[in-house]
């Protein structure tokens, strides 16, 4: 049977077959949902989009959006920091490399969220456990996907420093766009929407979610398993969605937007 040279051989575990598929079709139908105007109760498009006041999501009890976006990271951050104190489960270059970036990864969010964004508004309760349970059994089934390798042979096509490359630039990216998107908001309170500019703003609504993207790719090289290619195949068709989401809103607010810049890839998409 062929298999890509750049992959570990799937595991022979329903879990991990499972979990690919889920997670895959999930973040697929997301992405779905966002061109369709059904939005995550979160940002800017859980109040309004192309002038219309959008349905509450969720119901039940509101968290500021900084408690939420909290609420998202944490335990995702707490589960990859955690998983080199567990017997046996990260053992090798590659499995450490991977939890590693992961945790840098949620570190960053978590400090972001706590020292560069700046929010407004709510978040339902539901919501920010919904995105917190995915991003804790994205990480999760990473690692242990990762876990089950132990002992195989490296794929012959090695992806693993390049990986670490990738993700380097995709965290750095994205840190510098949303340092970029703070700075919109002044320091005296003024919470009007503004078109973003610097860095690649010029070219695309989202880079900071190209970003992100690579940055998914670059765990994907890292880990070189078909679950974490099918994560980051997921995460990028969300982002996708989102950003494609992301521009209408912004073509929606301000009659002077640029139609040269696209959604997500500069000239492209």
């Amino acid at each position: 049977m062929w298999w890509p040279p750049f992959l570990y051989p799937p595991p022979a575990s329903a879990f991990v077959a499972a979990a690919s598929v889920v997670q895959f079709a999930a973040m697929a139908k997301a992405g779905l949902g966002e061109l369709r105007g059904e939005h995550l109760a979160y940002s800017k498009f859980w109040q309004v989009v192309a002038g219309k006041q959008q349905k509450k999501q969720g119901g039940g009890a509101l968290l500021t959006s900084r408690q939420g976006m909290l609420v998202a990271y944490v335990p995702a951050l707490v589960v990859a920091a955690a998983s080199f104190a567990v017997p046996g489960v990260v053992e090798g270059v590659r499995t450490q490399l991977l939890s590693a970036v992961l945790t840098v990864h949620f570190l960053k969010r978590v400090l972001e969220v706590l020292f560069i964004h700046q929010y407004s508004g709510s978040m339902p309760f539901n919501t920010a456990v919904s995105i917190s349970s995915s991003y804790f059994l994205i990480t999760t089934t990473m690692i242990y996907t990762q876990h089950l390798t132990a002992g195989l042979p490296d794929p012959p096509l090695d992806l693993l420093y390049p990986g670490v490359v990738v993700f380097a630039v995709g965290i750095a990216g994205n840190f510098y766009h949303h340092f970029l998107l703070s700075r919109l908001r002044t320091k005296g309170g003024d919470k009007a929407y503004k078109i973003p500019t610097g860095g690649l703003f010029g070219l695309v609504t989202c880079p900071h979610y190209l970003f992100e993207i690579v940055g998914f790719f670059g765990f994907a090289m890292i880990a070189q398993t078909a679950h974490a290619f099918a994560i980051a195949s997921g995460s990028a068709a969300y982002l996708a969605g989102r950003s494609c989401a992301t521009r209408r809103w912004y073509e929606s607010k301000f009659e002077d937007f640029p139609a040269s810049i696209k959604a997500l890839v500069p000239y492209v998409l």
